[in-house]
């Protein structure tokens, strides 16, 4: 069993203030595989000014030396990217191939896109050619508390440190204390690029503790936050008394618009992608909505393609779906799949319970219920599992109103070979991102939500901008 009780303060591995053990669960065995301390409002403290007192030269210092420590960075986690995967893997159960590509591999995808898109960066611009002795100044907000989920995390650790450290702030992360092993193992490769101290700090904890105590803290000017909604709410309520910048990615229930046209692939497609990492992404295309010509065949194609989706340990190589993270998120699903047969939708594939031979682990069948409407509570919450629900539409106009019937609007996906009513579509569907056709968003698109799925935009210059403040200046001196 691993030991990871401290935190990275300032420069060093320090012991908590005061020892508060909690055990790290492997999902897929449930048996503890590590165990770290929670921290207290004293380690909190002593993050913060770690970072408050670093602000002040990393902000100054000059762009090239920053970019050349991101750099040195990227090639730390690229060289120990294997590690990083089998981290991954035990701590949230993504299985081993899953956990050392995409997993792991995001990571340092984020990090190259952001070195590029940072080499592009003006922090210095002139308002224009009317007002010739202006300028608009782009600075490093200040200390920024980063609150992580545990579903993707290098994702998300990625999409938060990287850009914010490139800018010149400082950054007190906290990640999800049920998947952190990753993120400690990220803090040895930033100590090993030699960030001096203070710009980079890690405390675990939860969301009560150190959550809390970073989204109120006067010394913290921003909080970056991705998780479920409704901790989203609770940081802006709590963040709100200091007047800090929040920025929030939050949950989602993706529509996917299946028209009769679509390619002959468009259905299991859409079921993969809701399956992918055991359906625990916010962006998985979660509601199918076929248009009525194909429905049925749709519905065979697609619990055919669940039925035939292998689930297996996170330790085992091969493209299976693993476990779910906890036994928290096991219950929880199993009570919402068990709430779609109560509220009459047709299960045609999995259903509640373990795969069968399954005894040990939070396995989950891969589930899908067919003829459910958009009022019932599979279709409105997210479930955050391997569950997609299949939804009947006749008309171009009914699809929209269905598709946009939710408080969330994160990412909505349309398959159609018709490509006017695919702009049709993208324009009128309420998401901040829209894919189309099975393309995927390109490296440094802007990753965020409308509605209850946040207001934050990660990635690429997006990214960069929104750990800044701007600044107005007249009078600029063109010598």
């Amino acid at each position: 069993m691993l030991e990871k009780r401290e935190f990275y303060i300032n420069g060093q591995w320090v012991s908590p203030a005061i020892a508060n053990d909690l055990d790290v669960i492997d999902p897929s065995t449930e048996e503890t595989c590590a165990v770290i301390s929670l921290g207290d409002q004293s380690d909190t403290d002593a993050a913060v000014a770690a970072a408050r007192a670093a602000f002040d030269s990393w902000s100054q210092t000059p762009k090239e030396e920053r970019l050349a420590l991101i750099e040195k960075l990227a090639d730390i986690y690229e060289a120990r990217s294997a590690e990083m995967g089998e981290a991954i893997s035990l701590e949230m159960g993504a299985p081993i191939s899953m956990a050392k590509t995409a997993q792991s591999g995001s990571g340092a995808f984020h990090i190259r896109n952001f070195i590029r898109a940072f080499k592009k960066f003006e922090f210095d611009r002139p308002l224009g050619s009317h007002a010739p002795n202006d300028r608009i100044l782009y600075e490093p907000i200040g200390v920024c508390g980063l609150i992580t989920p545990w579903n993707w995390p290098m994702n998300q650790v990625t999409l938060k440190v990287i850009p914010a450290i490139a800018v010149g702030c400082t950054v007190v992360l906290k990640p999800s204390e049920i998947a952190p092993l990753s993120s400690l193992l990220f803090a040895e490769f930033m100590d090993e690029a030699g960030f001096p101290p203070g710009v980079f700090n890690l405390v675990n904890g939860d969301g009560v503790g150190v959550g809390t105590q970073l989204s109120g803290h006067p010394d913290v000017d921003m909080i970056s936050f991705t998780g479920s909604t409704r901790a989203g709410t609770a940081i802006s309520k709590n963040a709100a008394d200091t007047v800090k910048r929040v920025s929030l990615e939050l949950g989602g229930k993706g529509a996917n618009v299946v028209f009769a046209d679509a390619d002959e692939k468009a259905v299991k497609r859409g079921v993969m992608q809701c399956l992918n990492n055991t359906g625990q992404s916010c962006n998985a295309p979660t509601r199918m909505l076929v248009e009525r010509p194909i429905y049925d065949q749709a519905v065979e194609t697609a619990a055919a393609a669940a039925t035939g989706a292998a689930v297996g340990a996170a330790s085992e190589e091969g493209r299976h779906i693993g476990p779910v993270v906890s036994e928290l998120q096991f219950n929880k699903i199993q009570a919402l799949i068990k709430k779609g047969i109560e509220e009459g939708a047709r299960l045609v594939a999995g259903g509640p319970d373990r795969p069968e031979g399954m005894e040990k682990g939070y396995f989950v069948r891969p589930t899908v219920f067919a003829d459910v409407t958009n009022e019932m509570t599979i279709a409105r919450e997210e479930i955050f599992g391997p569950v997609l629900s299949i939804i009947p539409f006749d008309t171009e106009e009914e699809a929209v109103r269905i598709a946009n019937d939710t408080v969330y609007g994160l990412t909505n996906y349309v398959q159609t070979q018709d490509g006017a009513k695919a702009n049709r579509m993208a324009r009128r569907l309420r998401s901040g991102m829209v894919e189309m056709n099975g393309n995927a968003r390109g490296a440094g698109a802007p990753f965020g939500g409308y509605k209850h799925s946040g207001n934050g935009r990660e990635g690429g210059v997006w990214g960069l901008e929104d750990f800044l403040e701007v600044k107005s200046v007249s009078g600029w001196s063109n010598e």
